[in-house]
């Protein structure tokens, strides 16, 4: 963690009320948070987890003093996630936190007690995660990246805005999600159509983008996007390094990518959503139950955009698309 972090996070549990510092007195709580692709000695300096950590800090959870933090990760392999959740349960875990639709799956097979909280879910109701997104039911509750799958065709939109002569892309998905087949999937799909542009599929697996980044290459691919899976956004460096290696214009969902030196990114803030986590994770903690917390849906869609990048592509950006952008980044 960066200095000026570390003492903005110390700063912020140092401000807090002495009521806020002392309601768990006497209780230290056992947070799970599972993840897919990050190594879980890497997971402490992730974005969307020092988010999420700040966040419990600043609602008085501090570890190693009435909070135990359980990181762990499937490495990419899928079907380790549900030891791993039992692992928490027999641990037992006061809340699990889950990122991502596989994770959440994994962890509703496993218990139907253990409160989970589910952050950057798409679509939970269609995915059989929630009752409702009013009314969850059942011990899973949590936060959406995106409700229906048009967020996906609209970030097509923007990349045909940026590259106007574009007609191949590379759809970049990720084989466990089934990016390709899924309802954000088709979406992309249907609006490739309408605008004229020939989508090529090419699938990777965690941590492995050889033969997916060669399908690429091969088919000449004049831009590249990158599906929405938990997995492609751990190993975000590794599409951002071959984009730059082949001076590809790429768009992403999160703007972490672009932070690296990816194109354009358009979705929500993934550190918000784990920041806004722990609110979920503290009423809980406090008694609520997962069933009566609505899930929380996005509000907010932010389209970040490397100037450095594209000029680096030799890209002029469209006055339109600068006057749009939420941050441009110099």
């Amino acid at each position: 963690m960066r200095r000026r972090e570390f003492i903005a996070l110390v700063g912020s549990a140092a401000a807090l009320p002495l009521a806020a510092r002392g309601q768990q007195a006497g209780k230290v709580y056992r947070v799970g948070v599972v993840g897919i692709a990050t190594p879980v000695s890497e997971a402490p300096d992730q974005p969307a987890v020092r988010a999420f950590v700040q966040g419990l800090r600043v609602l008085g959870y501090v570890e190693g003093q009435n909070l135990i933090l359980e990181f762990r990760s499937a490495r990419g392999q899928f079907e380790r996630l549900g030891d791993i959740v039992a692992e928490l349960v027999h641990l037992k875990a006061d809340v699990i936190v889950t990122s991502g639709n596989p994770t959440a799956r994994a962890a509703k097979a496993v218990t139907t007690t253990v409160p989970i909280v589910a952050a950057a879910v798409n679509d939970p109701v269609g995915d059989g995660l929630v009752q409702s997104l009013g009314r969850p039911g059942g011990n899973i509750t949590g936060l959406t990246i995106r409700v229906g799958s048009e967020i996906e065709a609209k970030r097509l939109e923007l990349l045909k805005e940026m590259l106007p002569g574009v007609s191949r892309v590379a759809y970049l998905g990720s084989k466990e999600n089934q990016d390709w087949e899924a309802p954000w999937g088709k979406s992309v799909r249907t609006a490739a159509q309408a605008m004229g542009v020939t989508l090529v599929l090419a699938e990777h697996t965690p941590g492995q983008y050889t033969d997916a980044f060669t399908v690429i290459s091969r088919a000449r691919a004049e831009a590249l996007f990158v599906g929405p899976s938990p997995v492609a956004y751990g190993d975000r460096a590794l599409t951002v390094g071959f984009a730059t290696r082949t001076h590809m214009p790429c768009i992403f969902l999160w703007r972490e990518a672009v932070d690296l030196g990816g194109l354009m990114s358009y979705g929500v803030n993934v550190p918000d959503i784990f920041r806004r986590a722990a609110d979920y994770v503290d009423k809980i903690l406090k008694g609520s139950k997962p069933a009566d917390l609505p899930v929380e849906q996005p509000t907010k869609f932010e389209l970040i955009i490397n100037l450095k990048t594209a000029k680096a592509l030799g890209l002029t950006v469209p006055p339109s698309l600068l006057a749009r952008a939420d941050e441009v980044i110099e």
